[in-house]
């Protein structure tokens, strides 16, 4: 079980939960934090918190390991490192207000949107 099963389980279960606007930056090459980063927006505080908690849980079960969750109970933007994938959660005003998207994408590469 590698990074790319780590990220497919991932955008699977954003994609259970109805996370909004899942975008998806290759790191592979260019950062030694992550080989992906997964940015998406919940609805509310109360989506982002319920997302990021059943999203650490899944990797555990699928024995990827203890996943670091941290923002929670604020909920406003979760940070959830789980090695070679590390997921933002934001609520929408906040993720527009920090903008990780353009202040992560390398010049000539484009984020891709949805499942990599």
């Amino acid at each position: 079980m590698g990074a790319d099963a780590l990220h497919r389980l991932v955008l699977d279960q954003l994609d259970d939960d109805q996370a909004q606007d899942v975008v998806t930056i290759p790191l592979e090459g260019k950062s030694s934090i992550a080989d992906h980063m997964v940015i998406a927006s919940g609805r509310s505080t109360r989506q982002v918190a319920a997302m990021a908690q059943k999203l650490a849980e899944k990797i555990k079960q699928a024995g990827f390991g203890h996943a670091r969750v941290e923002g929670l109970p604020a909920a406003d933007w979760v940070l959830i490192d789980a090695g070679d994938v590390v997921i933002h959660l934001f609520r929408p005003e906040v993720r527009s207000f920090y903008n990780l998207e353009r202040m992560w994408s390398f010049e000539g590469t484009e984020a891709a949107s949805g499942r990599a």
